[in-house]
């Protein structure tokens, strides 16, 4: 799993992690809660079988734009719609206390440095 940080407009929203493989997925399943958030690619759908908390989710298009916001209750479903290419999973709440909205173009940095933006 790489690590970096998700920014919006420039500004950095939260730490992230990002997702290498499928069995990454659900690397939120089994914690007590989540600092900072999880990049899942290929994502167009996420399931909370497992979780100990609830999570919002955002869904995002191929350029990290925000398609659709929901909210999880453990052992719950949502699917991100046609738009959707990838998500980012974050403890319930925090989507809201960060600002993040539909429409929302998002970034994603790496911490080698590398710069993601879906193009």
């Amino acid at each position: 799993m790489r690590s970096g940080w998700l920014l919006r407009d420039g500004d950095v929203v939260c730490a992230l992690e990002m997702t290498d493989s499928a069995a990454e997925r659900g690397a939120l399943r089994g914690r007590e809660g989540c600092e900072g958030a999880l990049h899942v690619a290929g994502a167009r759908a996420v399931h909370t079988a497992g979780m100990r908390f609830p999570i919002d989710v955002a869904f995002l298009s191929d350029d990290l734009t925000v398609v659709r916001m929901t909210r999880l209750k453990p052992w719950r479903l949502a699917r991100g719609g046609r738009a959707a290419r990838s998500a980012v999973e974050t403890e319930a709440g925090a989507l809201e206390r960060w600002g993040v909205q539909v429409g929302d173009r998002l970034e994603v940095h790496e911490a080698n440095g590398a710069v993601g933006d879906g193009s």
